[in-house]
C-alpha cells in the first residue's frame, strides 16, 4: 500500500493520504477484534472461496493461468495471504513481490515467504523497474485510497512495472460502505479511467458482506443462491490486459 515516508520526499496529496491511511490502520487494529476476519468464521471461509474461484476463472479466461514462470507483484500485499495462494497456484516464490504500508504485516509476510521480494513502500512510487512483471494484483487496496490523485498514481505505477501484454488482476468494492467513511467503492467507469488503454474485463462478484454474515453461518447453499442475484454482489473482479506494444 502506501509508505509512511517523510512528507518532504513525496507530494502533499500523497503525504496527506499516507498519514490518513496510517491513522486508519491503527484505528482498525485497536477496534476490530483479532478474529473478525479469522478462518474460524464461516462467512470468511465463504468469501475467500468465492473470491478464489472467481479469480482463477477470470485468469484462465484471460490466458494468464497457470502461474509457473510468471513474475507477480501484489500491491497492498499485507501479510502475504494472496502471495501464499499464488504459490499454491504454481508460482515460484522467487518470482513473487509485494509492497504494503504496514511494516508489521510486511514482516509477517517475509517470515512466510523469505525468498519473495517484499517491501514496505508507497504504492504510488513502486521500487521495481519498468516492465518487470507478467501479472500485477490488487485486492481491496483502491477502496482504502480516497484521494483521486493518489489512485491515479498507483494505477500508473502498476502499469509501469507491468510488461507489455501483461495483466492486472483487480478485486475491490464496487459500492460504498455506509458504516465506514474511510473506504469508498469504485465503479466500472472509474476503473476504466484509471486503466485507460487496457483491455478490461469486469464482473460483479461476492455476496454483500452484511448479508453473508447473516446467511452463511445458517446455510452455505443459501449464500451461493443469493450470490447469483447480481444486485446483491458488492465487488468487481477483473483482469485488465496492457497493450502488447
Amino acid at each position: 500500500m502506501l509508505n509512511p515516508a517523510p512528507t518532504c520526499e513525496i507530494a502533499s496529496p500523497e503525504a496527506a493520504e499516507v498519514a490518513r491511511l496510517a491513522a486508519e490502520y491503527r484505528r482498525r487494529a485497536e477496534r476490530i477484534p483479532p478474529d473478525f476476519y479469522g478462518w474460524r468464521r464461516p462467512v470468511n471461509q465463504f468469501a475467500f472461496c468465492q473470491t478464489l474461484r472467481a479469480s482463477i476463472g477470470a485468469l484462465v479466461e484471460a490466458g494468464c493461468f497457470p502461474f509457473d514462470r510468471r513474475r507477480i507483484a501484489d500491491i497492498g500485499c499485507g501479510s502475504g495471504k494472496w502471495l501464499l495462494e499464488f504459490v499454491q497456484w504454481g508460482a515460484d516464490p522467487l518470482n513473487l513481490a509485494g509492497i504494503d504500508l504496514d511494516e508489521r504485516r510486511v514482516e509477517e509476510a517475509r517470515s512466510r515467504l523469505p525468498t519473495a521480494d517484499l517491501r514496505v513502500g508507497h504504492a504510488g512510487r513502486l521500487p521495481w523497474p519498468a516492465e518487470s512483471f507478467d501479472l500485477v494484483t490488487q485486492f481491496t487496496l483502491f477502496t482504502s485510497v480516497l484521494n483521486p490523485v493518489v489512485k491515479q498514481s498507483i494505477a500508473r505505477e502498476m502499469l509501469r512495472i507491468l510488461k507489455p501484454g501483461g495483466a492486472v488482476l483487480w478485486y475491490d468494492f464496487a459500492v460504498n460502505n455506509p458504516h465506514n467513511p474511510n473506504v469508498r467503492g469504485i465503479g466500472a467507469r472509474e476503473i476504466r479511467s484509471l486503466f485507460a488503454g487496457c483491455t478490461i474485463r469486469l464482473r460483479r462478484t461476492e455476496l454483500a458482506p452484511p448479508l453473508a454474515r447473516l446467511v452463511v453461518p445458517v446455510s452455505w447453499m443459501l449464500g451461493l443462491l443469493l450470490e447469483k442475484v447480481w444486485f446483491l454482489r458488492t465487488h468487481y473482479l477483473g483482469v485488465f490486459r496492457k497493450p502488447a506494444g
